[in-house]
């Protein structure tokens, strides 16, 4: 492999970062392959982007970027053959994708854009040289290749370190960059979140005074860099510079806004700083992977607070009913960031649901109480127990400790409960056709109100025999006059 002309330390491939690159083209011979291929008919081929970077940091995974100086159709005819699979969905943006052997390949022409910095879409014209195309791209340590099949790195804009000391520089002027194509800001947090790099100071200068022009991409766009920040290792990180360049005030400004919104236990600083570190305490408690639905109710769960801020007598501050107010305000935020449904739903029961708990400490909890908490919370129990227990953020020793053992104590009624009752498909004890058959009524409203009151006296009592849900059946008709 060439190395760059340099004797600067952290400008050098180190031996480590060579056996990346090495490592990668080792267990990828497909790259080879098809780097030979098109040698053969006088084309280049580069590996680039976030491929390199990834596999400089070891942590690359199946999917491989490429860019040449071969045009789509020519892409199209060399891979011929030879490709497992092939789709054409970017070949408007000079993108072909393929599959080979478990790898999916995404190969680009050479791209010199024009952007109008009206919207976010470039003008798409070919370029012919990898540097020009290295210069398009968001941030150096992404404009970083290696050629196949000769292995040569090439790194214009010292990316390598950039790598090294984990920082984010754009190619060229920042504002420049972030003019063309205002979705990068966004971009940085979310590298920030991901790889835990910093942004260069001129980056977030820039991100400072042109937040606003994010207002030009589309709100799929926001969401998709929003969802891909908030997976990352360290969602915080990326969440606090988007607060404070003003970044947030217009993707998710319900963030910022609660900012010195001091909460009633005077837990933290202010319900923003509480705020970020339920979310780091929910990361922590996920057992099967990063939880976007988890980590959006976590970060949300007080959204409501700064609407129901109320101060009492005696200095007091209260948040009444902000759980209610902050559910109706997550199902805004979510539909306008075009959240699927699914999602938007499941973020605001949690949001509805977290305060519900704290009243069980107080031993005022029944059976029938623990049923509804089971009921209400359905499929999404296991991420109310993890929501609850990141909430607690007290310094209090002994306060975290007695609502540590509280919630211990809440998981073991539930779990007795379930032993004893069906509680994951709580149903009325007579069904629907019962019901008619018993009131002899035909399908329709009637039946709805009797199932949803049996359902009621299910969740109050618990399972009932027939002949008790018959009476009772028979008790509510009469006091409906029927």
């Amino acid at each position: 492999m060439s190395l760059p002309d340099s004797t600067a330390h952290d400008r050098r491939l180190t031996r480590a970062q060579e056996l990346a690159v090495a490592e990668l083209l080792r267990v990828s011979p497909v790259a080879d392959e098809i780097g030979e291929r098109f040698a053969a008919a006088g084309h280049q081929l580069h590996l680039v982007g976030g491929s390199v970077r990834d596999a400089l940091l070891g942590r690359l995974g199946h999917d491989l970027d490429f860019c040449t100086d071969a045009h789509p159709e020519q892409v199209l005819k060399l891979i011929d053959g030879w490709a497992e699979a092939v789709w054409t969905t970017g070949i408007d943006f000079g993108t072909v994708g393929l599959a080979k052997r478990g790898l999916q390949l995404e190969i680009t022409t050479f791209r010199s854009e024009a952007y109008d910095r009206r919207s976010r879409n470039p003008k798409v014209t070919y370029g012919t040289t990898l540097d020009g195309d290295l210069a398009r791209r968001d941030f150096a340590v992404n404009a970083m290749a290696v050629s196949v099949p000769r292995h040569e790195f090439t790194d214009p804009y010292d990316g390598l370190a950039d790598l090294a000391a984990k920082r984010l520089r754009t190619p060229g002027a920042a504002d420049d960059s972030f003019m063309d194509d205002p979705l990068r800001m966004l971009r940085a947090a979310r590298f920030v979140a991901q790889l835990r790099f910093t942004a260069a100071p001129e980056v977030v200068e820039s991100i400072e005074r042109l937040a606003p022009e994010i207002d030009r991409i589309t709100a799929e766009r926001v969401r998709e860099e929003l969802v891909k920040l908030l997976m990352g290792a360290d969602p915080v990180a990326g969440l606090r510079l988007m607060v404070d360049t003003g970044l947030a005030d217009r993707v998710l400004p319900e963030l910022p806004g609660m900012r010195m919104e001091i909460d009633e236990h005077a837990q933290h600083k202010d319900v923003y700083e509480h705020s970020l570190t339920v979310l780091k305490q929910a990361i922590d408690l996920e057992n099967d992977g990063p939880d976007l639905v988890l980590r959006l109710a976590a970060l949300l769960h007080d959204i409501g607070k700064p609407a129901t801020r109320r101060t009492e007598e005696g200095g007091k501050v209260s948040f009444h009913h902000h759980e209610v107010v902050g559910a109706k305000m997550v199902r805004k935020r979510l539909r306008a960031l075009r959240f699927s449904k699914e999602i938007t739903e499941q973020v605001a029961q949690l949001v509805f649901l977290h305060l519900r708990f704290h009243g069980f400490g107080r031993g005022e909890w029944t059976d029938s109480a623990v049923r509804r908490y089971v009921t209400d919370a359905a499929d999404l129990l296991p991420r109310l127990h993890k929501l609850v227990r990141s909430d607690c953020t007290t310094r209090n020793r002994r306060k975290a400790e007695r609502l540590a053992r509280d919630y211990d104590s809440l998981e073991e009624r539930i779990a007795v409960l379930k032993a004893q009752e069906d509680l994951d498909r709580v149903r009325p004890d007579l069904d629907g056709n019962a019901i008619m058959e018993l009131l002899g009524v035909p399908p329709g409203p009637v039946v709805g109100k009797a199932w949803k009151h049996l359902k009621d006296l299910r969740l109050e009592r618990g399972p009932l025999s027939r002949e008790d849900a018959e009476a009772e059946l028979r008790r509510w008709a009469a006091d409906q006059g029927l």
